[in-house]
Formats: C-alpha cells, structure tokens, sequence
C-alpha cells in the first residue's frame, strides 16, 4: 500500500496531466478528451486527499 506521501505525489501528477487532457480537448474540440482530463483531475483530487488522511492518522498514533 503506498504511503501518505506518495498518494499525495500521485495526486498532484493525475491532477497536472489531467489540466493538460482537458487543455488539449477543449483545442481540438474533443469533448470525450476534455471529459477524461476532467475525469482524471478528480481523481488526483481523491488521490491527495486519501494521501492527507493517511498522513492524519499517521500523526495521530
């Protein structure tokens, strides 16, 4: 299971290609890439923030 850390690390890096998808869809015109980069910066967003409850109950014992 990945640390507090690197769930935090994973989120921020789904998050950046996530804005990136999204940039890219909306210069193209392609709605389904626009949605997937959408898609993917939620999940970074879950991401860091299973990342802050790990490090939250780590601090906490």
């Amino acid at each position: 299971m990945a640390s507090g850390k690197e769930d935090k690390v994973k989120g921020a890096a789904n998050k950046a290609a996530g804005k990136v998808k999204e940039a890219a869809g909306k210069a193209t015109g392609s709605g389904k890439t626009e949605a997937k980069g959408k898609a993917q910066q939620a999940k970074g967003e879950l991401q860091k923030g299973k990342g802050d409850a790990k490090e939250s109950l780590k601090k906490k014992k």
